[in-house]
């Protein structure tokens, strides 16, 4: 499907912009837009919640992600793509990826896509912190 990396013209209100979006409707119309983020599971400003419960600094993150994004929310389906530095990942991250699974089963006739897109996803994050979300499909 394809999608660009930092989309000229999506905006929030504080100028950032989102690290991708489709540039064909992903569902219900819209385009998908996602933001990925890789938060220190052991800080000292999780590490609280973490030590308690599983994901907690995933699902911490990404709900303050999707108040920063809600504005695109009449224009594009956005997804928080949380994962942190434990392995840890948000619903809405596994759910995506699953999804890119069905999808690309849809396509290929192979039942096992939506095994391979976990293991198919990768993030390559740069010195300043920057991270970027890739899946590439693997004929084995």
């Amino acid at each position: 499907m394809p999608a660009t990396r930092k989309p000229v013209g999506l905006f929030r209100s504080d100028g950032k912009r989102p690290d991708g979006a489709t540039q064909i409707p992903w569902a219900r119309g819209k385009p998908l837009a996602w933001d990925v983020t890789v938060p220190d599971t052991y800080a000292d400003s999780h590490i609280n919640s973490t030590s308690i419960t599983a994901r907690a600094a995933a699902n911490h993150v990404a709900t303050a992600k999707s108040a920063k994004y809600a504005n695109f929310t009449s224009t594009h389906i956005f997804v928080p793509f949380v994962i942190e530095t434990s392995g840890a990942w948000n619903a809405q991250a596994i759910e995506l990826t699953q999804e890119i699974g069905r999808r690309t089963t849809a396509v290929t006739g192979d039942p096992l896509e939506t095994i391979h897109a976990p293991l198919s996803t990768s993030f390559h994050c740069h010195p300043a912190g920057k991270c970027s979300l890739f899946y590439e499909h693997v004929q084995i």
